[in-house]
């Protein structure tokens, strides 16, 4: 009954994913909707993602400073591991799951809330492909908008780490500094960028589709939402496995 149920799911998503895919009936009101949602998705996600990365920088470098107080290895080491955890797992795996949980939520609630008051069925009516109208301006502004927040991300963490470094001495500042820059490869970073734009994709479209297949009134919205961050999490997690196997190779 359950793998049943999994691949009803896996096959409405992907009838609802042609219907999104789709051109635009509108591109002006496409390309304002676009707008809005980067405004929404985006712009309004830059606070948690400031302050979570200044601040888990920060405690990364404190942790590795701890645990490498040795002899047999350079202080620069807190600085050079520091920024591979950052630049590679944190700032695209870490902080996407941040992001299923603040915007896969809203996605699937604000779907999820059209969908019970009937606003979805009145689009259908008026003859406006509703998915596409809906939830392709959504996946369209999170993959355009994540690389940016990755990349803020990175750039935080670090502060955090130099900050730590420069108020509490843990690590030399000048050993913090050459560590960062020691054996940097740019690949990591579009290593980085291209794992956030998949995480944007599918934060936003399996969100989009548990919204869109409400059915119930309030609660079952609240459960939507629910299992919208948790399934998103998870298909986050199992990519970024694969594309690390694919990539890092």
């Amino acid at each position: 009954m359950v793998l049943a149920n999994f691949f009803e799911d896996v096959g409405k998503y992907v009838l609802l994913m042609k219907k999104v895919l789709s051109f635009p009936q509108k591109w002006s009101t496409a390309f304002r909707q676009y707008i809005n949602e980067v405004q929404k998705l985006g712009f309004d996600s830059i606070g948690i993602v400031i302050i979570i990365s200044f601040f888990i920088g920060a405690v990364i470098v404190v942790q590795i400073a701890l645990n490498m107080d040795n002899g047999f290895l350079p202080r620069y080491t807190v600085g050079f591991v520091s920024r591979e955890i950052i630049v590679l797992e944190f700032s695209s795996s870490i902080m996407s799951l941040i992001l299923a949980g603040k915007v896969g939520s809203n996605i699937a609630s604000e779907i999820g809330t059209m969908r019970v008051t009937e606003q979805i069925d009145a689009l259908e009516i008026m003859g406006v492909n509703s998915a596409n109208y809906l939830i392709l301006p959504k996946i369209v502004a999170l993959m355009t908008f994540i690389p940016i927040l990755v990349v803020l991300s990175m750039v935080l963490g670090l502060l955090g780490g130099y900050f730590v470094c420069h108020f509490t001495h843990i690590v030399p500042v000048a050993d913090f500094e050459y560590g960062i820059q020691s054996f940097f490869k740019p690949f990591y970073v579009w290593y980085s960028i291209i794992k956030s734009i998949c995480f944007g994709a599918i934060i936003s479209s399996v969100s989009a589709f548990f919204g869109y297949y409400v059915e119930g009134g309030s609660l079952e919205v609240g459960k939507a939402s629910t299992n919208a961050v948790v399934i998103s999490s998870v298909l986050i997690l199992i990519s970024d496995l694969v594309l690390t196997n694919l990539m890092m190779q």
